[in-house]
């Protein structure tokens, strides 16, 4: 009886932290997935598919990595990806176009797994520029948030004051409790307005396969970016997440597998898996109450109920086809107030690239497209163009200044 009792113990603990994780990661970010999906020409067929997908997947490729390292290693599709998305329509032609764009994306991130100098390559755009480009994309989404007050404002408000309450009593729920409160905004909506209706037959699991397309404005506007966000606000971050919790990351296995998932889940309207980031920290943390050496239990449940979660996908994809008119972006426009924080310090951190950032940030924000390809890859090209025009400067500058004390001397 003196052993049974700790065990029990360390067994619900593992469960509410793995649980938790699973919850928080999936409410969270959902509608930025979801958004981001019918961005790029997706139906709701084809969004419910690709949720249910990257559920799968991602609870599979939890449990294969922490079963496989007995580390605490948990994954989550990538939620700045669903930003990217959600401002990448227009280098689509299709969703077929997007799908094949998932693929490259996916290609890649085996790639970095397999041959590092993929991933260095990856690594060597300047951070300051990464996050600028991911701010930029992220600024007209968050908007969302403001601008859904003019569309729904019984609707989008009580969101919002949850949303702000929550964030200050409650940091690690404000999300998820956000989401709730849209649910019940929704419920409303649907009993007080004869006209919104649900299509129960669409609330029944089920994937749906879209044959994917190759265009070279998708793969350049969509996929580019995609791996480079997944690699710079997903990767690295997970990894430094799980560093500051004494675990290392078993990098080459979490590549191949989640670019491996990425690649199955592809075709089934599902974009990139990566580690976790954020999340990562709720299984991962002292605070679990479990032993180190035992947290990769608690990845173990974050895993298995990301599968159970998967049931649900078509279910909450029928119910947010409800919603009314710009409920759901304005909470995709709060699920990504973190991020954008997180991307503007990134941005400005650093005072030498500061230029270089904001012409990045700027681009992004913009929208633009051209030639076909959408923003964020032309952000990207600007911003390391005026970063290396801005390093040669500094560097001939310093080089020259040597000769000019020679000669003041002469």
């Amino acid at each position: 009886m003196s052993h049974t009792g700790p065990a029990s113990a360390s067994v619900t603990s593992s469960a509410a932290a793995g649980i938790v994780t699973a919850l928080v990661g999936f409410t969270s970010s959902f509608v930025v997935i979801l958004t981001g999906l019918r961005a790029v020409g997706a139906t709701d067929d084809q969004a419910a598919s690709g949720l249910l997908g990257l559920c799968v997947v991602v609870g599979a490729s939890t449990l294969w990595l922490a079963l496989r390292h007995r580390v605490p290693v948990t994954t989550a599709w990538s939620t700045p990806g669903g930003a990217i998305l959600g401002t990448a329509g227009a280098s689509a032609d299709s969703f077929g176009d997007a799908v094949g764009a998932f693929l490259v994306c996916a290609v890649l991130l085996v790639l970095s797994g397999l041959w590092p100098a993929l991933g260095r390559v990856a690594s060597a755009i300047p951070t300051p520029v990464a996050q600028a480009m991911l701010a930029g994309v992220l600024l007209p989404l968050c908007m969302k948030a403001v601008t859904g007050l003019e569309e729904s404002p019984g609707a989008v408000i009580p969101v919002l004051v949850v949303w702000l309450v929550g964030t200050l009593f409650l940091p690690r729920w404000a999300v998820p409790l956000t989401f709730l409160v849209a649910g019940v905004v929704i419920a409303v909506h649907l009993v007080v307005d004869d006209a919104a209706t649900v299509d129960t037959a669409a609330m029944l699991p089920s994937l749906e396969l879209t044959a994917p397309g190759f265009s070279a404005g998708a793969v350049v506007g969509i996929a580019l970016p995609l791996y480079v966000v997944t690699m710079a606000s997903q990767n690295l971050p997970g990894v430094a997440v799980l560093k500051s919790y004494g675990y290392a990351t078993p990098w080459r296995d979490a590549l191949v597998t989640t670019g491996l998932g990425s690649a199955v889940v592809a075709p089934f309207g599902g974009s990139s898996v990566n580690l976790a980031a954020i999340s990562a920290a709720l299984s991962a943390a002292p605070e679990t109450g479990v032993a180190k050496n035992l947290r990769w239990r608690n990845a173990v449940w974050s895993g298995s109920t990301y599968l159970v979660l998967a049931v649900s996908a078509a279910a909450v994809v029928a119910l947010a086809a409800s919603a009314p008119a710009g409920l759901l972006a304005a909470v995709a426009g709060v699920a990504l107030l973190g991020a954008f924080t997180g991307a503007v310090q990134g941005a400005w951190a650093d005072a030498r690239l500061r230029l270089p950032a904001a012409v990045t940030f700027l681009v992004a924000a913009s929208g633009a497209t051209f030639l076909g390809i959408g923003a964020a890859f032309w952000a990207l090209v600007a911003g390391v163009v005026v970063t290396v025009l801005f390093r040669w400067a500094e560097a001939r500058r310093a080089g020259s200044a040597p000769d000019h004390r020679r000669r003041s001397s002469r």
